[in-house]
């Protein structure tokens, strides 16, 4: 006997192999120092959670659907008009709008080898092909996404810093990417990361999303400002770009408490500026570290952002060491899904998690010699 019918999903969502986040406990169901997520390890800003928990007395009331409090707080901070902010879930539903907005069936959404995996997901979720350009050195080659595009391409991604590499696109390569795409393919840069960047590096996104008619600039509150559990996002972009997101966008999709503590979060640059200090110092110091167990095999790809890569080319391998690491408390992200089953990728911790993260990968490094 034949099955019963049943709807069927279309077969572009079929193809989508899902989001899988980083793990929060160890294979027993233990407490564990959890680095696979690339949380902030100061936590939140005091005032953020002080607005936060002032939210709840509105718990009864809808949030505000426009978040023009948040938008004008994000415009006042980096001079941009908050009629063309637009905020999201995250910035992952940004990235979605954008490919839901700009892509269909028959189109191409184009991305670098080993970019973030939302972007393929954001791409066949809306019929489009998911098209993936080669890399060189675990960074972006300009080059090989400019070869890449075709008539078809109608939305670029771009991560920088990129994630999962920690990679850095320079200014130059990145203007350079943009004034050779198509006017109608639409950029999307992709900066969930940019507040680890150093002042001096700036990779020129802002101005174009200024004044270019395809250029949107996106960032998250879930990093250096230690809101990951509220997801809140936003984007910056031309006028008619957020106006055609906005038309799908989820109705009242930022709480309220999220708006709220991310407006105070912005309000506290102190907490900012300590994060962005923490960041770097141990970032600098958990890649040096790596660079003493080269002869081991061990290789950390140059980061910036709050996470570093590290590459397993001896006789210890990743796998190995994301399940040593796990039996001595440390959870990292090992990437066999992004094609990295050589990395792990490591969050910036507190000082005792580096220190202890260290000391067990050391111990695992003897034990394979």
């Amino acid at each position: 006997m034949s099955s019963p019918a049943a709807p069927q999903p279309k077969p572009w969502i079929d193809a989508i192999a899902p989001y899988v986040p980083g793990r929060s406990s160890t294979d027993g169901g233990g407490k564990a120092v959890k680095l696979s997520s690339n949380e902030n390890p100061l936590g939140t800003s005091p005032a953020a959670r002080a607005a936060f928990v002032a939210a709840a007395e509105s718990l009864d009331r809808y949030p505000d659907a426009s978040a023009v409090k948040l938008r004008e707080a994000i415009a006042a901070l980096h001079g941009l008009d908050p009629a063309r902010v637009i905020y999201g879930t995250g910035s992952d539903e940004i990235l979605h709008l954008a490919a839901g907005a700009f892509a269909g069936v028959g189109d191409e959404v184009l991305f670098v080898r080993y970019g973030f995996s939302v972007y393929p997901i954001a791409a066949r979720r809306v019929g489009a092909t998911a098209v993936e350009a080669p890399d060189v050195g675990y960074a972006t080659d300009v080059d090989a996404l400019l070869a890449a595009v075709t008539e078809r391409t109608r939305v670029v991604f771009l991560a920088n810093p990129n994630n999962p590499t920690g990679t850095f696109l320079p200014r130059a390569e990145l203007l350079r990417l943009h004034a050779a795409l198509p006017a109608e393919c639409l950029f999307v840069l992709d900066q969930a990361y940019y507040e680890y960047v150093d002042e001096a590096e700036d990779d020129g996104g802002f101005e174009l999303a200024l004044d270019a008619p395809n250029v949107l600039v996106t960032r998250t509150f879930s990093k250096i400002h230690g809101l990951a559990a509220e997801r809140i996002g936003w984007g910056y972009g031309p006028a008619r770009v957020i106006a055609a997101m906005h038309k799908i966008r989820a109705p009242f999709n930022v709480t309220t408490a999220g708006q709220d503590a991310a407006i105070a979060s912005l309000r506290d640059p102190q907490f900012i500026a300590a994060s962005r200090d923490h960041n770097a110092r141990w970032r600098a110091w958990l890649e040096a570290e790596i660079a003493t167990l080269g002869n081991a095999g061990l290789r950390a790809v140059p980061s910036h952002a709050n996470f570093v890569l590290v590459l397993f080319e001896g006789r210890l391998t990743a796998e190995q060491a994301y399940s040593g690491l796990m039996a001595h408390g440390y959870i990292t992200r090992w990437l066999p899904g992004q094609g990295l089953p050589q990395a792990l990728r490591i969050s910036i911790g507190t000082e005792p998690d580096m220190r202890g993260l260290i000391a067990a990968l050391r111990s695992l490094v003897d034990g394979a010699a």
